[in-house]
């Protein structure tokens, strides 16, 4: 069984066994393991030992070895599904922190009073004002927008091949 990277770096007429494999990958590797200890193709002693080869290993050829005899009879589409990480994410991240300190200072500047009378205190306290309703609203915003947990990590039911419905 190929490890990570390799289906398309054969598609591509290369090795990539080689080549360092990264802590995700190992995490993957692992996820992998452990999914085959719950379907019972490893026993409690064998995930373990495997987990440490896992983490001793350095290249993407060491982790296939690791994985061989367990994904041996895993359909090749079904082994090398990876989860889908959001492209955006980072940028989605930036816009978080300004939202979060740029923009409300912004804000609270354009709402102080001018003029010779503004106090120290006036000034503390409208920026404080502005700063906790753009936290109070970016957090209710962010949990409005979570995604649902699942109970137990499990999948929601599917019907059965030909099932009306």
């Amino acid at each position: 069984m190929p490890g990570p990277g390799d289906q398309t770096s054969a598609a591509e007429g290369r090795n990539h066994g080689d080549l360092r494999a990264s802590h995700a990958d190992r995490e993957r590797v692992i996820g992998t393991l452990k999914a085959a200890y719950v379907e019972g193709r490893l026993t409690e002693d064998e995930l373990d030992a495997r987990v440490g080869q896992v983490y001793a290993s350095r290249t993407y050829a060491e982790l296939a070895e690791v994985t061989a005899e367990v994904t041996a009879d895993i359909p090749a589409e079904l082994a090398g599904a990876r989860s889908a990480r959001d492209p955006w994410r980072a940028t989605k991240i930036a816009w978080r922190i300004e939202y979060a300190i740029v923009l409300p200072g912004i804000v609270a500047v354009l709402l102080l009073p001018s003029g010779p009378r503004t106090s120290v205190a006036t000034v503390v306290i409208s920026t404080t004002v502005v700063y906790l309703i753009f936290w109070i609203l970016g957090v209710s915003l962010m949990i409005s927008s979570r995604p649902p947990k699942r109970s137990g990590g499990q999948l929601p039911p599917r019907s059965a091949p030909g099932a009306g419905g």
